[in-house]
């Protein structure tokens, strides 16, 4: 089936058990930046050539200058020296150089040693050179060049046009070189940030230095089965580095979506609810205390305060004045409005007068009338207005003004003007009188109503009502302008986008699980059989899931869970887990690690002897077998020459550093 067909499929498929058209979930897909094709990933492969570390050593062990090259072999390769000796600090900087960033603090002391660290590493096909400069344990300079081979590399630390090597990216301090290469590592190796649902509000997005925990393996202390983090769904998503399990990475960013979208509609919805129930009170609080200021200001009016009370009073005139001022408003605009009509209308019996008597006026009679001159706004005065009207001479420009008079069309067209303006000012004269006479009317009825109040309000318990008035109007006041809580509303658009996100993960749940139920039952099967052999005891059999969740079931027992193994278990466990993936998915089709793993000291975790044996000769049997490049470290000499080929050790003399 050809990619356009894939992608129609998926979207009719979505769109169908939405019920939605097929333009509505690419709207919603392109506004989220979810992928409509499920295509395999490219191959993201990673192999480590050579490391050099040069600087000065202080302390008791082989003090001094050194510069030391490690060669990496194309399967497995064992750093073999004693404990303290620099095995770990191998892996530490492979991983700072790759990663940006070591995995765990290297010590300061070590790391004030280093001056230069190069890594020649293949990064998905394309040759690397990552050269760091440092100063006190901190990158002063880094680059990371590339070239046509990988030949091309070693004997340079700077761009050599000439032999076709150039840069990749430049750093000048340790956070810029671990912000550029988490930047340029996600970019080669064809991977997209890992973005979660966090706190059920947003998004928590996690880069290329959680992917590295697919490379670097955990100790046997820690509880996470791969990477470093437990939460967030990450050790699932690193499972898709091992496995590209069909749907997988496009179910992962939907759900992610979707968790979001709904979260933040619960998180609305909440909000609304507290909001109201809030205002609720603050209505209650306030009709409470405007009852209570009421019932004093009753308590203060005398017996014989007649039919209308003080509060009765003072709002009649508190109503009076406001009307008041809203007629006086209007009594000013239509003053302003008589004003102008009576202007025109003078106007208009003036220009009358001027065509009946000028030809001149006549002529400019459709013309403009400046009061200054347009291009230097000097005011035109009445002498050049004479000038005008007895030379024929334009009182702007002075030109003479000539051109067809027509008397008695001019003249028509003016007194026409002249009755239409006169009309207006008559309506507008009318209208003024009318809001004089509201503001009369007015002004009595408020006197009126102030002299009642002043009669009603005795002189001993004038400041008390006056108070108890006061705060019952204010109160009032307070009530009148309350504001509601609004209705929360759900828009057609939104409902429909968590409805499409909704059948899109269940459609890609579906697609996904039926996709990795045979493949998971043989990786199941592999890592058992694994376990035992590592010398995992009792087990009967275990189940991983799609999370990347462990489930052990010893011989005779109940299910237990990854985490709850002891601290060897759980190193054995992991690696007889990533074997498994990484046999069952090249049997498949579907591996997509890249092919690099690096495991600190396995014996060190509880391991036996004849344990340990297995677990490094199967290790190079499935480096051997495939494209897996393994970097192990042991500090039991006669483990590794046991198991293991000699060109696959790099080893120090016992006592002595390995760099």
């Amino acid at each position: 089936m050809s990619t356009v067909q894939t992608e129609a499929l998926l979207e009719t498929r979505i769109a169908d058990g939405a019920g939605v058209d097929v333009e509505d979930v690419r709207d919603v897909f392109a506004e989220y930046g979810l992928p409509l094709v499920i295509s395999p990933a490219r191959p993201r492969s990673l192999h480590v050539h050579r490391l050099r570390v040069a600087g000065e050593r202080t302390g008791d062990v082989q003090p001094g200058p050194f510069d030391t090259p490690l060669f990496f072999s194309a399967g497995l390769t064992a750093l073999v020296a004693s404990n303290f000796r620099g095995k770990t600090s191998v892996l530490e900087l492979l991983t700072w150089c790759l990663r940006g960033t070591p995995r765990d603090e290297m010590q300061k002391r070590v790391r004030g040693w280093l001056h230069q660290v190069d890594l020649d590493a293949t990064v998905a096909g394309e040759p690397m050179g990552f050269r760091l400069d440092l100063t006190d344990g901190e990158i002063t300079s880094a680059v990371v060049l590339t070239g046509a081979d990988i030949s091309s590399l070693p004997d340079l630390r700077a761009p050599d046009p000439e032999r076709g090597v150039t840069a990749l990216l430049r750093a000048a301090s340790t956070d810029s070189y671990a912000e550029q290469i988490a930047s340029l590592m996600l970019r080669r190796m064809d991977l997209q940030p890992l973005v979660n649902s966090f706190k059920e509000t947003s998004t928590q997005t996690h880069g290329w230095p959680a992917y590295f925990g697919a490379v670097y393996l955990p100790a046997g202390g820690d509880k996470a089965l791969l990477g470093e983090v437990t939460s967030n769904g990450l050790p699932g998503r690193l499972l898709q580095v091992f496995l590209d399990l069909p749907a997988a990475a496009a179910l992962t960013r939907v759900k992610t979506v979707h968790g979001v979208r709904l979260a933040e509609d619960k998180a609305r919805r909440t909000a609304a609810d507290a909001e109201a129930a809030e205002r609720a009170t603050e209505r209650e609080r306030l009709e409470a205390e405007l009852a209570t200021a009421r019932q004093r200001l009753s308590s203060l009016l005398p017996a014989d305060a007649g039919d209308e009370s003080l509060v009765d009073l003072a709002n009649d005139a508190v109503r009076l004045a406001r009307a008041l001022a809203d007629a006086q408003d209007q009594w000013d605009e239509a003053s302003r409005v008589f004003r102008r009509s009576r202007t025109e209308r003078q106007h208009a019996a003036k220009l009358v007068n001027d065509v009946t008597e000028s030809a001149t006026a006549r002529l400019l009679f459709h013309g403009l009338n400046p009061s200054s001159c347009p291009r230097c706004d000097q005011t035109i005065d009445d002498a050049r207005r004479q000038e005008e009207r007895h030379a024929s001479t334009c009182a702007v420009c002075a030109r003479a003004v000539t051109g067809d008079d027509d008397p008695q069309e001019v003249t028509a067209e003016a007194q026409e003007r002249l009755k239409t303006s006169t009309d207006i000012e008559a309506i507008a004269k009318e209208e003024l009188e009318k809001a004089e006479t509201t503001v009369d009317s007015l002004t009595r009825q408020l006197e009126t109503a102030q002299e009642q109040l002043r009669r009603a309000q005795s002189a001993a318990d004038l400041p008390a009502r006056l108070a108890a008035q006061e705060d019952v109007l204010r109160r009032e006041g307070a009530l009148s302008v309350f504001r509601e809580p609004e209705e929360l509303a759900t828009g057609d658009t939104e409902a429909k986008t968590v409805k499409i996100l909704a059948a899109a993960a269940k459609l890609l749940e579906k697609d996904s699980k039926s996709a990795a139920e045979a493949l998971f039952e043989e990786v199941n099967k592999e890592i058992a059989e694994l376990a035992t052999l590592f010398g995992v005891p009792s087990l009967k059999s275990v189940e991983i899931d799609r999370s990347a969740r462990l489930k052990i079931y010893p011989l005779g027992s109940k299910q237990e869970w990854f985490k709850d193994q002891t601290a060897g278990a759980r190193l054995r466990l992991r690696i007889a887990v990533v074997i498994a993936l990484l046999r069952v998915g090249r049997r498949y089709g579907v591996s997509t690690h890249p092919g690099l793993l690096l495991i600190d000291s396995p014996k060190s975790e509880e391991m036996q002897s004849a344990d340990a044996r297995k677990l490094f000769g199967e290790l190079a049997t499935v480096a051997a077998e495939s494209d897996l490049q393994v970097v192990i470290t042991t500090a039991d000499f006669d483990l590794a020459r046991a198991t293991l080929p000699d060109d696959t050790i790099r080893h120090a003399d016992p006592g002595a550093s390995l760099w």
